[in-house]
C-alpha cells in the first residue's frame, strides 16, 4: 500500500475565535509553498499498527494532539535535529526546508494549535506513558532548541505578546517572552528556589509515592524540583485560563535531567531509578492532559526521551596564515558574519544584472561609434543643412 505525502507551510497573521470555538481566519500575510510534487512513499502493514509505544532507543512521543494535526501511527525515525522543524509544522509556520517524514501528514490550512509544549527528558531513552497519540524512534540526539520557533511566534503575533517559556530548572536556565513575565512571575526557577518551594503547601512530596526516593539526596531533590515545576506550571496557568484562549499561540520548552543524575549516581537498575522513571510517567502523562484541557483540546504536547546527547561532528583547523585582523569586529573569535538563506538568491540577482547592464553598455556604444548618419533615422540626415547660393 502506498500513501502519499505533501508538506503544506503557511503563515497565518491573524486568527480569532467565533462563539463556537472555532478557528476563523482575519488577515493571512503568506499561503503558499504545497510542495511542488506529491512523493509517494511505501507503507508497511505492520508499521501503522499498534500504539507506538514498542519504539525502543531515544523516542519523540506525542502525548496529545488536536484532530486537525494528523500524527501518523508508525516507526519513521525522526532525526534530532528536525524536532525544531516538526515543532514549527505543527504550529503552522512555514520552515526553510522540507520535511521528507511521513510521521506528519497535512492538515486543515485555517486551524492551528493554541500551544505547542515541548519536554526533553534526559537520562532515559523511553517511558511507559499509559496513552499517547504517536510514538517514533529519534536518531541522531544533537542538542537543539526552539529558539527558530520562539523568533517566528513573537515577530507574527507581537501584537498579542504571546506566552513564550523556555526553561531548564537544572541548569537555571529560563527565557521568558511576552506574557509569560506576568504569568510566571511567582515560578521558582534557580534550585534554591525550587527547594524552598518543596517545603511550602501544595508541594509534590505531600502527594507523590516517594517508595525509594529520599528527600536528603540533592540528585532526588533535583528530580522533584523538576517534577514540582511542571505542577506549578500547570497551577498557574490555572489562574491566567483567558491566556490560553487569546489570539496568539503559546509556546513552551521544558528541559529535564533530574533522571540523568539518577542514573549516573545509583545506576539504571536501581530501584531509586525505577521509581523515578515511573513517577515522571505518570506526572508527564497528567502534564500533558492538563495543558491540553486548559487550551481547549487545541493543544499539542510531545516528549523526547534521550540517555544523553550526541555532540554534532565539527572538523576544527587553524590556518597557519591566520591574520590578526578580525574580520567580524563583533565577534573576538575572528569569525565570519553570519549569512541568511537569502544570501544565494541576492547574489545571484545581483551578479547577472551587472553582467546584463555590462554587455548593454557596449552594444550600445558600439554600435553608437560605428553609426552612419546618412544611411540611419531621417533625424540624422534632416540635421546636414546645406548653405544656399543666390
Amino acid at each position: 500500500m502506498h500513501t502519499a505525502r505533501f508538506w503544506p507551510q503557511l503563515l497565518l497573521h491573524r486568527f480569532s475565535l467565533d462563539e463556537n470555538d472555532t478557528l476563523a481566519v482575519e488577515e493571512v500575510t503568506a499561503l503558499h509553498t504545497l510542495s511542488q510534487s506529491v512523493e509517494i512513499l511505501p507503507t508497511h502493514a505492520d508499521s501503522t499498527s499498534g500504539s507506538g509505544n514498542g519504539v525502543h532507543g531515544d523516542s519523540f512521543t506525542v502525548l496529545q494532539a488536536p484532530e486537525f494535526v494528523s500524527f501518523q501511527k508508525g516507526d519513521w525515525p525522526v532525526s534530532g535535529e528536525k524536532v525544531p522543524d516538526v515543532v514549527a509544522l505543527t504550529m503552522g509556520f512555514s520552515i526553510q526546508e522540507d520535511l521528507l517524514w511521513p510521521g506528519l501528514q497535512a492538515g486543515p490550512l485555517f486551524q492551528r494549535p493554541r500551544a505547542n509544549v515541548l519536554v526533553v527528558v534526559r537520562g532515559v531513552d523511553s517511558l511507559a506513558f499509559p496513552q499517547t497519540v504517536a510514538s517514533y524512534p529519534l536518531e541522531n540526539p544533537v542538542p537543539f532548541t526552539l529558539d527558530s520557533v520562539a523568533e517566528t511566534v513573537h515577530s507574527l503575533f507581537s501584537e498579542y505578546t504571546p506566552v513564550v517559556l523556555q526553561l531548564a530548572p537544572s541548569e537555571e536556565r529560563l527565557y521568558m517572552l511576552g506574557k509569560a513575565n506576568a504569568v510566571f512571575e511567582d515560578l521558582p526557577v534557580t534550585l534554591q528556589q525550587i527547594r524552598a518551594r518543596l517545603s511550602q503547601d501544595g508541594s509534590v512530596l505531600t502527594s507523590l509515592p516517594l517508595n525509594s526516593l529520599s528527600r536528603n539526596s540533592e540528585a532526588d531533590l533535583l528530580f522533584l524540583s523538576e517534577v514540582q515545576v511542571l505542577h506549578d506550571i500547570t497551577a498557574l496557568l490555572q489562574r491566567h485560563r483567558h491566556l490560553a484562549k487569546d489570539f496568539s499561540p503559546d509556546l513552551y520548552s521544558l528541559e529535564l535531567s533530574g533522571l540523568e543524575e539518577l542514573s549516573r549516581l545509583y545506576g539504571k537498575d536501581s530501584p531509586q531509578y525505577r521509581d523515578a522513571t515511573a513517577i515522571l510517567a505518570s506526572v508527564l502523562q497528567k502534564f500533558g492532559e492538563d495543558m491540553y484541557r486548559l487550551y481547549g483540546n487545541r493543544a499539542v504536547v510531545e516528549v523526547v526521551t534521550v540517555k544523553t546527547f550526541e555532540a554534532p561532528l565539527t572538523r576544527k583547523s587553524r590556518s597557519i596564515l591566520e591574520s590578526k585582523q578580525i574580520s567580524n569586529p563583533g565577534s573576538p573569535y575572528n569569525l565570519a558574519y553570519k549569512y541568511n538563506f537569502q544570501y544565494a538568491v541576492i547574489f545571484n540577482i545581483v551578479l547577472w544584472l551587472m553582467i546584463a547592464l555590462a554587455l548593454a553598455v557596449i552594444v550600445i556604444a558600439y554600435n553608437l561609434w560605428n553609426m552612419d548618419p546618412g544611411y540611419d533615422s531621417i533625424i540624422y540626415r534632416m540635421t546636414n543643412q546645406k548653405i544656399r547660393m543666390d
